[in-house]
């Protein structure tokens, strides 16, 4: 049994993500640690398991080897079998912004599938006090054991929801008053991130790799920003515009 993952159970690979994991709350039937695994992280498992009763196993680094597919990266002689991460609705992410402090922050994601680019994106999501992330239900990248590693915890704090029709999760947003920013360097009428106004309750899309955001998502925003370049790339990883967007949002909201 103790290779074995049950029912519809999700591997949770890495020290952070388990910790986080744990801290969260999340439903975890049982965690794997490598024999001879030492440090406060692993201390750290040891202590948040006993107090929220789940089970410790010790078994050799191979059966972890095993069970970790090479997408999902390093182990780090850890591993927690949990329940999958579950989506939340567009309504749940407008419950957030109310409750949240600040105004209203949210990231929409047009058919991002790399797991390590969504792991990415929810951790500077995190970092940044984003409401929530809503991303579309097909060719797309979804919550998976490889994201969470990516997203070194993050995954269990950033609400995501998954819709099959991003354009109507924009209009369901403008409703309650969010303005509408696509970042996408390539439309006639985008404005430098510098001269955007990003004060307001605001919801910045993101397109996918190599595609970026789709013609009916551009139509319906309030506005689309490039990001300035200055190198002979004109343009930036998802991830990593995403990160130089909501920084400037900060930026500006700090002020």
């Amino acid at each position: 049994m103790q290779g074995q993952v049950q029912g519809d159970e999700q591997l949770i690979a890495g020290r952070n993500p388990v910790i986080e994991s744990l801290k969260a709350g999340r439903r975890i039937s049982r965690i794997l640690i490598a024999e001879g695994s030492r440090g406060k992280p692993v201390d750290q498992i040891t202590e948040l398991a006993s107090t929220r009763g789940v089970g410790l196993e010790y078994v050799s680094r191979d059966v972890l080897d095993q069970l970790v597919s090479p997408g999902m990266g390093s182990h780090q002689g850890v591993v927690a079998f949990a329940r999958p991460k579950e989506y939340v609705s567009v309504e749940r992410i407008l419950e957030v912004t109310e409750r949240g402090a600040g105004r209203p922050l949210i990231v929409i994601l047009d058919g991002i599938e790399d797991p390590r680019n969504f792991g990415a994106i929810l951790r500077t999501c995190d970092a940044c006090g984003v409401h929530g992330v809503i991303i579309r239900e097909r060719r797309a990248v979804g919550l998976t054991p490889a994201v969470a590693k990516a997203s070194a915890g993050a995954i269990e704090s950033v609400p995501v929801a998954r819709v099959t029709n991003l354009a109507q999760a924009v209009e369901k947003l403008k409703q309650h008053g969010i303005w509408v920013a696509a970042a996408h360097g390539d439309a006639t009428k985008a404005i430098s991130i510098w001269d955007a106004d990003f004060t307001v309750p605001l919801a910045v899309i993101i397109g996918g790799e190599g595609r970026g955001v789709g013609r009916l998502l551009l139509e319906s925003c309030d506005f689309v920003v490039s990001i300035p370049t200055m190198g002979k790339v004109s343009s930036l990883n998802a991830s990593v515009a995403l990160a130089v967007v909501l920084y400037e949002v900060l930026r500006q909201r700090q002020r």
